[in-house]
Formats: C-alpha cells, sequence, structure tokens
C-alpha cells in the first residue's frame, strides 16, 4: 500500500499598492519563500514636509523605516496593530494619556494594540517600526491624520 503523500498548500497572492519594493499594482506570494530588500530600492513616501516613510510587508508583519524632521508631530491616534518603535538615531517623545516617554538612539517602545499615542519629534529622527498585523491603512494610503 502506497503512503499518501502530503498536499502542498497553495501559495496565495496580495495585491500590494505601496510599501514595498515590489513594483506598485503587482502582487506578493504570501508562501514562506524569503524576499529581499534594499532600503535604497523601497519606494520613499512623502507624507508631508516633516514626514517620509518605507515600508517593507511579510505575510503578517510590517517594517517601516520612518524619517521625522525636528518638530514633526504625529497626531493622536490609536489601531489595532501591535507596535514596537526603535530609534535609529535622533529622539522622540511619545504622550500615551498620562504617560510620557522619551526615546532615544538606540531604545525601544512597545505599543499595545489600542492605545492612543501622539508623537513629537524632538530632533531630526530616523526609526524602525514593526506593527502585527500589517497597517492596511498605510498600504492603502488611507492615513489622512498623516498627510497633513
Amino acid at each position: 500500500m502506497k503512503k499518501a503523500r502530503p498536499t502542498r498548500k497553495a501559495a496565495t497572492t496580495t495585491p500590494v499598492r505601496s510599501g514595498s519594493s515590489v513594483p506598485r499594482g503587482s502582487s506578493v506570494k504570501t508562501s514562506a519563500k524569503p524576499r529581499h530588500h534594499v532600503w535604497t530600492k523601497v519606494e520613499l513616501e512623502t507624507l508631508n514636509p516633516l514626514l517620509q516613510r518605507q515600508l517593507v510587508t511579510g505575510t503578517q508583519i510590517m517594517l517601516a523605516r520612518i524619517m521625522l524632521k525636528k518638530g514633526c508631530v504625529v497626531p493622536l491616534h490609536s489601531h489595532h496593530n501591535e507596535q514596537l518603535s526603535y530609534v535609529i538615531e535622533g529622539l522622540l517623545k511619545f504622550v500615551m494619556g498620562k504617560d510620557v516617554v522619551t526615546v532615544r538612539a538606540g531604545e525601544v517602545l512597545t505599543i499595545p494594540p489600542h492605545v492612543p499615542h501622539e508623537v513629537k519629534a524632538l530632533r531630526d529622527t530616523v526609526t524602525l517600526d514593526i506593527f502585527h498585523p500589517p497597517r492596511m491603512d498605510w498600504i492603502n494610503k488611507t492615513d489622512a491624520y498623516l498627510r497633513k
């Protein structure tokens, strides 16, 4: 009697509108195949004169490289995504209700889902923000609160 071979699950595709090194309008396979990204080749999106970002999106996680000029304010907002913010260079002030946290280069702030927060750049700053699941409002460009 032959052993039944396990069936391979077919890779699905998800349209990508922006946020990775994949050309706009193409599809990304959500299989476990690794993809290599180079920041200089990832779309640089200018949201306002003080804020730029680049996105790399996996199947269940998103990495955003965010550049904030001194004085940039990300207005109070919340989202269902868990967030980790790692400051590579610069200085950010996070306001979460009565809690104020200053995050310096080399430090990480974890923000649980649904926690309202505001961010102010106290210096020119570069961060890596990680989101689980990926921010669909960023991918679909429906994040009007950042585009002011």
